[in-house]
């Protein structure tokens, strides 16, 4: 800030972002916490008291005089699609904090905010299709390093966004395996259902180059052709599928039996669209229609299918289901596609959340791999369980701000704990500093989803992304040659 701008209090707008389907009690108390203290620390501070969660609510935000402030803080309340993050800040020179708070919830409740994924999902949107630079604040009001973060960002000094490591590890010794496995990508058919959910920028892709650099073709429907798939399933064969999941995963009969038959004829549709149209991997707009209009969740079908060696992925992310394919191509075996949602920094521990979609073959017991309702829409079909433990890769194909991709790799270790969120968690202690590579998750724009494998795949990795000239931005404890 300017040395006029410390002659008087700093301008501060505050926009509390949230979504219905969270815990909005909690995220409206929390939003009013960090107001109120960034009120103490001097800030002039103006923006909405209420949580902005509708399309009104939104457009009432964007006539804010965001572009006068001194600082804008976008309170990720709880989580949120993008939306706000492109309709207020694509253009705004202001600079933006993503503050984003402590998962509040017991063990084994659903995520209370996910606000931590809502502010990944707001950076990559922000450095991938507007160009800024956002800066993460991480946890809650109370907290002395949050206090003093907050002050000095008001005097003008940012949290700092971590630069990406340079170095990789060592290629694998047969390059050879690797070209092979790359070749088997080609002539595959990925199948889509229905578009990019709204605000879900890292589940926008560019076909021509999925066909340039993989070879990969895609067969896309509408929900409704999934639905008009569903409807025609057979009652018989709806039936058969009840009493083959029923029999794999006894605890499905805690489900209202309409859900889980309605679960069942995805299952049976999803099952049958993959193999008329020979699909090697599928990439599924699992909300809102499929609770909303159908009335049941489809992570137990994408777990079942998963099960049976199809990879699956939700939210209809293409790339994630291409690193999916990528990753299994090169023998990492069945892999689940994963939120950031927590970060224990005094641990070096990340917690890697999704909804229930995962195979029951990566649950840390698979004979306890429980299935229940959907930890948000009350819904079935869902996993309920903690994932395997020992050690973990992490990777994604995403968009590279310079063109054409880029790929994320990290690895670690998944600890032994209770499932700490509905749905399927793993605490992974990182390789690396994980503070650092949170904040660079977000601030470098890196999406919300990245693949979880538990075999360490990572050299041949490499070598694929040097066989298609995309750059490596690799997390890694001993980094040992310089990224070419």
């Amino acid at each position: 800030m300017t040395a006029a701008t410390a002659q008087r209090r700093p301008r501060v707008v505050v926009v509390p972002t949230a979504r219905p389907t969270f815990a909005v009690d909690v995220a409206a108390q929390r939003a009013a916490e960090a107001r109120a203290l960034l009120e103490e620390l001097g800030a002039d501070v103006t923006g909405p008291t209420d949580l902005v969660m509708t399309p009104a609510d939104l457009e009432r935000a964007a006539a804010l005089p965001l572009a006068e402030a001194d600082l804008v803080v976008n309170v990720c309340a709880s989580f949120s699609d993008a939306s706000p993050a492109l309709r207020l800040y694509a253009d705004l020179e202001t600079p933006v904090l993503l503050w984003s708070f402590r998962e509040p919830g017991p063990v084994g409740d659903p995520l209370w905010l996910n606000s931590l994924c809502g502010a990944n999902l707001f950076g990559h949107a922000l450095v991938v299709h507007a160009g800024r630079v956002p800066h993460l604040l991480y946890g809650d009001p109370g907290e002395a390093g949050v206090r003093a973060a907050l002050g000095a960002a008001l005097a003008g000094r940012l949290p700092v966004v971590p630069d990406l490591p340079t170095t990789v590890g060592e290629r694998a010794d047969d390059a050879g395996a690797v070209r092979e496995a790359l070749d088997s990508l080609r002539g595959r058919t990925l199948g889509l259902v229905g578009d990019a959910p709204p605000g879900f920028t890292p589940s926008q892709y560019d076909p021509d180059l999925l066909e340039k650099l993989f070879g990969i073709a895609v067969e896309q429907i509408t929900v409704e052709d999934m639905f008009a798939k569903v409807a025609a399933v057979p009652e018989a064969e709806g039936e058969q599928e009840y009493a083959a999941a029923l029999a794999a995963q006894p605890s499905l009969a805690s489900v209202a039996r309409a859900q889980a038959g309605t679960a069942a004829c995805v299952t049976s549709a999803m099952r049958g669209w993959r193999d008329d149209a020979d699909l090697s991997a599928m990439a599924i707009r699992c909300w809102p229609e499929f609770p909303t209009e159908l009335g049941a969740c489809p992570c137990s079908s994408l777990s079942r299918l998963a099960d049976a060696g199809t990879p699956t992925a939700c939210e209809r992310d293409v790339y994630g289901a291409v690193t999916m394919s990528l990753l299994e191509a090169l023998g990492s075996g069945t892999t689940y596609l994963v939120d950031t949602v927590d970060l224990d920094a005094d641990a070096n521990v990340v917690r890697l959340w999704h909804c229930g979609a995962a195979a029951t073959s990566l649950a840390a017991d698979p004979s306890a791999a429980t299935q229940s309702v959907h930890c948000n829409r009350k819904l079935g079909v869902a996993g309920n369980f903690p994932l395997r433990t020992g050690p973990v890769v992490m990777a994604r194909l995403t968009e590279d701000p310079a063109g054409g991709l880029r790929l994320l790799v990290a690895a670690g270790e998944s600890l032994p704990e209770p499932n700490r969120f509905q749905g399927n968690t793993a605490a992974v202690r990182l390789d690396t500093p994980a503070d650092e590579f949170v904040g660079a998750l977000v601030g470098h724009g890196f999406p919300h989803h990245t693949v979880l494998a538990w075999t360490d795949v990572r050299p041949a990795l490499r070598t694929a992304a040097d066989e298609l000239g995309i750059p490596v931005i690799e997390f890694s404890a001993t980094p040992t040659k310089e990224q070419s």
